[in-house]
């Protein structure tokens, strides 16, 4: 279409295709989803965090699938900062701090939506609470609840399929 532009590269677009393809083939195979839209909007957020799984350091020293700071880390996790490059750590730490901002935002009277939830995760709570926030962290909280939802949809659909 005339006047329209993707600002997604082809690398980009490949990863977070094959990040919704592996999530949908887990969630069917391995029938977890139980709390489906935590387990979606994880995932989305692992996908715009770490979609390459790199075991190297971000910019600000995070680890992981998610992408976490030690202070993050430590809040939730006595294991070493380094275990956050395993999975099955990092997952249980994300559920955590997922389940903790959620609990944050419902106090404040707001709903725990993926894209609140995504906000917060990338900019902080107060940017949630505030309701001020960066254009880059507006797109990112929209890019996570996009994902979130497109997840959702897959997994019911896969589902449906049995």
């Amino acid at each position: 279409m005339a006047g329209v532009t993707n600002t997604f590269s082809k690398p980009k677009l490949a990863r977070l295709r094959h990040c919704a393809f592996a999530f949908v083939a887990l969630s069917a195979l391995a029938g977890i989803m139980r709390a489906q839209s935590r387990e979606a909007t994880l995932e989305a957020i692992h996908c715009l965090e770490n979609p390459g799984d790199s075991t190297s350091p971000g910019p600000c020293g995070e680890l992981g699938a998610y992408q976490f700071r030690p202070a993050t880390w430590h809040k939730y996790s006595q294991e070493p900062f380094h275990n956050a490059l395993d999975r099955r750590s990092s997952d249980t730490v994300a559920i955590r701090h997922y389940e903790w901002l959620k609990q944050e935002i419902e106090c404040h009277g707001l709903p725990p939506s993926a894209y609140n939830i995504a906000l917060a995760w990338n900019g902080g709570l107060r940017a949630v609470l505030s309701g001020r926030s960066s254009r880059g962290m507006r797109d990112y909280a929209q890019r996570a609840a996009n994902l979130a939802w497109s997840f959702d949809q897959a997994w019911e659909f896969a589902q449906t399929a049995r």
